[in-house]
C-alpha cells in the first residue's frame, strides 16, 4: 500500500494525502521529537511538515509526484523545520517548562511508567549532547528505522557519510552512557 503511494497522490492528490499521514506520522513526529527534544514542539512541526508538503505537492507535476521518495523526502521537510524553530529560538528569551506529568501507558504500573519516561528523557538528554549531523543520522536509522539510503536523501549527504554520522555518533553515546546502565 506503501508502495504506490506517489502514484496515487499523482492521481488524486485529495483522496492520497490522508494514507501519507498515516502511513508517515509516527516517522515524522518521532524524528521532531528526537531532534528538538519537546513533544509540543514536535506536533506542531509534523503538522507544519505535512502542511508544506502538501502545498508543495500541488504545486508538483504528476510525473514529479509519481518519483517521489516520500519518507525521506517528509523527513528532509521536518529537519528543515527543526532547523529554522532552532534558529529562530535562539534569537527569543528563553522559556522555563512547566512540570512534566507523565501517565503510564494501558497495562504498565505507574513505576514502569516512571522508569520508561526517565529513559526516554536520559535518552533525549544525551542525543542533544551530540552534533547536530550525527544526532539527525542517530534519530533517522535508530528512532524512526530508515534503511541507510533513505537516511542520505533526507540528510542530503552520500550514503558513505551517512554511515559515518551514525556510527560517530553511536560511539559517542556509549561513551556518555555510564557502564552500568549499558
Amino acid at each position: 500500500m506503501i508502495e504506490d503511494l506517489p502514484l496515487r497522490l499523482s492521481e488524486d492528490l485529495e483522496a492520497a494525502f490522508p494514507d501519507v499521514v498515516g502511513a508517515y506520522e509516527a516517522a515524522v513526529y518521532s524524528t521532531a521529537l528526537r531532534m528538538s527534544g519537546r513533544p509540543e514542539d514536535a506536533a506542531d512541526l509534523a503538522a507544519e511538515a505535512f502542511l508544506r508538503a502538501y502545498v508543495a505537492l500541488r504545486a508538483y507535476s504528476p510525473a514529479r509526484i509519481g518519483e517521489l521518495q516520500l519518507r525521506p523526502w517528509l523527513l528532509t521537510i521536518v529537519l528543515n523545520l527543526v532547523r529554522n524553530e532552532a534558529r529562530a529560538a535562539s534569537r527569543r528569551p528563553g522559556q522555563v517548562p512547566l512540570a512534566d506529568h507523565h501517565r503510564p501507558a494501558p497495562g504498565e504500573t505507574p513505576e514502569e511508567g516512571a522508569q520508561r519516561h526517565d529513559g526516554q528523557a536520559r535518552l533525549g538528554c544525551l542525543l542533544g549532547d551530540l552534533p547536530e549531523a550525527q544526532r539527525t543520522a542517530v534519530v533517522l536509522r535508530h528512532v524512526v528505522g530508515l534503511p541507510y539510503g533513505e537516511l542520505a536523501l533526507a540528510m542530503g549527504c552520500p550514503e558513505g557519510t551517512a554511515k559515518s554520522h551514525v556510527a560517530r555518533g553511536l560511539r559517542r553515546l556509549r561513551a556518555l552512557i555510564p557502564e552500568e546502565n549499558r
